[in-house]
């Protein structure tokens, strides 16, 4: 077994060498290569800076809590009267609806609110510190109706402050913690083995991916996430003029001329396109698209049918500029295992973003200089009229 991996890894180091010296891309592979390290580098010196930051002023407000409730200092009843408003937003829906007056510690509390929201937000205010007692003068009502107060504006949801780690974003501080108690608990589970072991190990490897991603769970694995598991936006100036521009990308079918992984775009009867897409090691995969928005020549925007094996969504805007039209595309997409199976996809090279890269400036060139190389041939504008 030794002599299998020592073989194994001398392979797999070949390989790599190779890829990273090899005459015709090596020098791209390894600026690449560069390029993201620095880009990491900067990543990560900014996470640390702002967890830093963000530890320390959790730390700076718990002692200061700490010391208000060991004093019992005398609190201003403006000071009261602003605490209790901060803490009503997560209890009230229309927190704008009540009015908080304080004296000597006794808050009241009036307006119109919604039945189910008034022991929450006496709960809320009594705990608030400085505030000695609570006398409600409120008015509740079991609907809106026709209650001025609590008509217009977006309703914001009640029910309290939420633990961060049931948030859908996890402040610095609460990555660090989760971050660091995930990895325990794969070590842990590593080293138990066994089912147990194995349990321990994939809830930890979630924690951690979740805490140095910062996405929801839907999102990172890609289930019930629906289009909108990873963003794409890219910008791309073309020195042409933008009703040609749009001319050229609304005529799908041109696709796979300056596209590398797209086979073939074709109209159906019901006006739709079908695409056919070079899948992992070759293997076309085919899906419907219908257009959800065409202003010409400003805007484009699509989204996949039902069905499809890779659900996605997006919107191309385009913008005369002194020296041509600016692009714009914004593309939401959900790849089997979500954000993580983007994130493989990405490190075995099969990078989305980079290939949109590419095929942006291929698209460039046909427009600008009236041809291009794809696939190892090349391809004229003339060609596609």
């Amino acid at each position: 077994m030794n002599v299998l991996g020592w073989l194994a890894s001398g392979v797999g180091l070949g390989w790599g060498l190779s890829r990273l010296f090899d005459p015709a891309r090596g020098r791209r592979r390894r600026a690449m290569i560069r390029d993201r390290t620095v880009s990491a580098a900067h990543a990560i010196g900014d996470a640390v800076d702002t967890t830093a930051r963000d530890v320390g002023n959790r730390t700076r407000g718990l002692m200061a809590d700490l010391r208000a409730r060991a004093w019992r200092e005398p609190v201003a009843d403006s000071v009261l009267v602003e605490r209790v408003r901060a803490a009503l937003g997560g209890v009230v829906r229309r927190p704008r609806s009540i009015d908080v007056a304080a004296r000597d510690g006794r808050v009241t509390l009036r307006g119109p609110l919604l039945a189910d929201e008034v022991e929450p937000l006496l709960r809320r205010a009594a705990a608030v510190r400085g505030v000695r007692d609570v006398e409600s003068r409120l008015q509740p009502h079991a609907e809106p109706g026709d209650v001025p107060g609590l008509q217009g504006g977006r309703a914001r949801p009640a029910g309290g402050p939420r633990l961060d780690l049931l948030q859908t974003r996890w402040a610095p501080a609460t990555r660090l913690l989760a971050g660091l108690a995930g990895g325990a608990v794969t070590l842990a589970g590593g080293r138990r083995g066994g089912v147990g072991g194995i349990v321990a190990g994939a809830g930890g490897l979630t924690l951690l991916a979740q805490a140095l991603t910062n996405l929801p769970l839907k999102r990172l694995f890609g289930i019930g996430a629906g289009r909108w598991a990873v963003t794409v936006q890219k910008t791309i100036t073309v020195a042409a003029p933008i009703e040609e521009v749009f001319d050229f990308w609304s005529r799908y079918e041109n696709f796979a001329q300056f596209m590398a992984h797209v086979r073939a775009v074709r109209r159906t009867p019901e006006g739709r396109a079908r695409w056919t897409v070079a899948g992992p090691a070759g293997v076309p995969i085919e899906w419907e698209t219908e257009e959800t928005r065409r202003d010409p020549p400003e805007r484009l925007a699509w989204k996949t049918l039902e069905g499809a094996p890779v659900a996605h969504a997006g919107v191309v805007r385009f913008e005369t500029q002194p020296d041509g039209t600016r692009i714009h595309i914004r593309m939401h997409y959900n790849p089997p295992a979500g954000a993580l199976g983007h994130a493989l996809a990405s490190l075995l090279g099969a990078d989305p973003k980079r290939a949109l890269d590419e095929d942006l400036v291929r698209f460039k060139s046909l427009l600008e200089d009236g041809k291009t190389s794809v696939r190892g041939q090349t391809v004229t504008r003339e060609a596609l009229q």
